[in-house]
């Protein structure tokens, strides 16, 4: 089917530019933040031999999955998913499991701008030497500055998001080719210029055996967290890859491309572990902190080591750039089944989406300052209601989205992918678009699509709602 179509939106120039753009949108705050946290939190090596593991049984199929719908029908995930069920002589209504990702995707891009304005926060901030010389309080107090401020937070999340916009608008080839192919290679100087600056420390070696020492009794302890993590960590399961994969030349081998984009964003995720545990280490800081790492634990390690205000600008621009190329992937299949579906420009399309994710970013904008008290889904001694103002316990907005997103929509996102693509396409299709010789090889990523990757996302999703 592919060979005759084209999509209406443009091409990429090459498989590379598939794979800056996929690897784009792995690359984010989850790979250079989530990842080497988790890897503390969960012990190190145990954590990242699973991960490494679960990427290959349940991320890769996913992204293979998604991939080789874009490409086969050359449209917007629900535009796909309708068009290729039709084909198969299924119901049209799977179009409706597409829009499920999609929507979540803006969702996620809701509050993932306002972390990323975080990160234009704190490049600011750290090259005005704000961190130079802080204790542990002070930097605490910080970023409890900026949170506690909403027009500050409200500023920086505007930027953010009329930054991705503004690519987004340019269109495929003027906006988010010519964008990646200067913002992806720029993200591997700073993260290499960070890992050699890590090699000075005298902690480099620490840091390895931190991420790679090996210990079979915490195996199990890191096997949920790394199959969750796997899953999130490759951007499957909200249509962008999916999109993404609609742009693909019908030369480019999928198969080969798909994995080339799994490793390279797992090297990216080791690098950064690499890069920053050193200098955790060398400000005598622990490597377990959590998600307050990036924002409180990094920026005090960078205020007491040697260069520590040029390695942190270095930082905090590697940050704002795998932001900023994560937040565009998730606006694109939106506004790419917008510009299939209505006579509007792609500009005024994603002037549209970008100003409604925004305004849904206030709210969690308020939820660290004005809204902090608003409480949902609280449960206190044995009575539960969905909302209660100064409640104890409970979730506030930010925390409402951030599990509705990827607590409940993401993995079923995935999960509808990667059945549609084995047992709705068939066999037929998807040997005719994978174009693989092998005929083992190719049996063995069916069996990956039809059967393991839905066990496991079906794991990490019980897993993610019972936590």
């Amino acid at each position: 089917m592919s060979d005759d179509k084209v999509s209406v939106h443009g091409e990429w120039a090459s498989r590379w530019v598939f794979i800056l753009a996929a690897t784009g949108s792995a690359v984010g705050l989850g790979s250079i933040w989530k990842f080497p946290y988790m890897t503390g939190v969960y012990g190190g090596g145990a954590f990242v031999i699973m991960f490494l593991i679960c990427i290959g049984l349940i991320g890769v199929p996913v992204m293979l999955a998604e991939t080789l719908i874009g490409r086969r029908a050359r449209l917007s995930p629900a535009n796909a998913l309708r068009e290729l069920a039709v084909t198969a002589g299924r119901s049209p209504r799977w179009s409706w499991a597409a829009l499920v990702g999609m929507v979540n995707a803006l969702l996620i891009l809701s509050f993932y701008s306002v972390v990323g304005g975080w990160s234009l926060d704190y490049i600011v901030g750290v090259g005005r030497g704000e961190f130079q010389g802080v204790d542990g309080a002070k930097a605490g107090a910080l970023f409890g500055a900026l949170t506690a401020d909403p027009w500050r937070m409200a500023l920086w999340h505007t930027l953010f998001m009329a930054l991705s916009a503004w690519v987004i608008a340019k269109g495929v080839v003027n906006g988010l080719e010519k964008s990646l192919r200067i913002l992806m290679p720029i993200l591997f100087v700073l993260l290499l210029l960070l890992l050699g600056y890590s090699l000075t420390t005298g902690h480099f070696m620490e840091g390895v055996r931190f991420m790679f020492h090996f210990d079979p009794s915490q195996l199990l302890d890191g096997l949920l967290p790394a199959m969750g993590h796997a899953f999130f960590s490759l951007s499957v399961g909200v249509g962008s890859i999916l999109i993404y994969g609609a742009y693909m030349p019908k030369s480019a081998s999928i198969g080969r491309t798909v994995l080339a984009v799994a490793l390279l964003d797992t090297f990216v995720s080791l690098l950064a572990g690499l890069a920053l545990f050193p200098i955790v280490f060398a400000a005598g800081l622990n490597p377990g902190e959590g998600p307050g790492l990036m924002f409180v634990t990094l920026p005090l390690a960078f205020g007491s080591v040697t260069l520590g205000q040029v390695v942190g600008l270095v930082f905090f621009f590697l940050v704002g750039i795998a932001a900023w190329t994560s937040a565009i992937s998730m606006l694109e299949p939106m506004v790419a089944y917008l510009v299939e579906r209505t006579r509007l420009s792609r500009a005024r399309i994603t002037i549209i989406l970008a100003g409604l994710c925004w305004f849904v970013g206030l709210g969690t904008v308020l939820s660290f300052n004005v809204w902090a008290e608003a409480k949902f889904f609280v449960s206190e001694a044995g009575h539960f209601s969905l909302y209660q103002w100064g409640a104890a316990g409970g979730l506030n907005f930010f925390g409402v989205i951030d599990f509705l997103t990827s607590r409940i929509m993401l993995p079923l996102g995935g999960l509808f992918f990667v059945v549609f693509t084995a047992w709705v396409m068939g066999r037929e299709q998807v040997r005719d678009e994978l174009s693989v010789r092998s005929p083992v090889l190719f049996a063995l990523a069916f069996f990956l699509m039809r059967y393991v990757a839905p066990l496991g996302i079906l794991i990490v999703f019980a897993a993610q709602f019972w936590n």
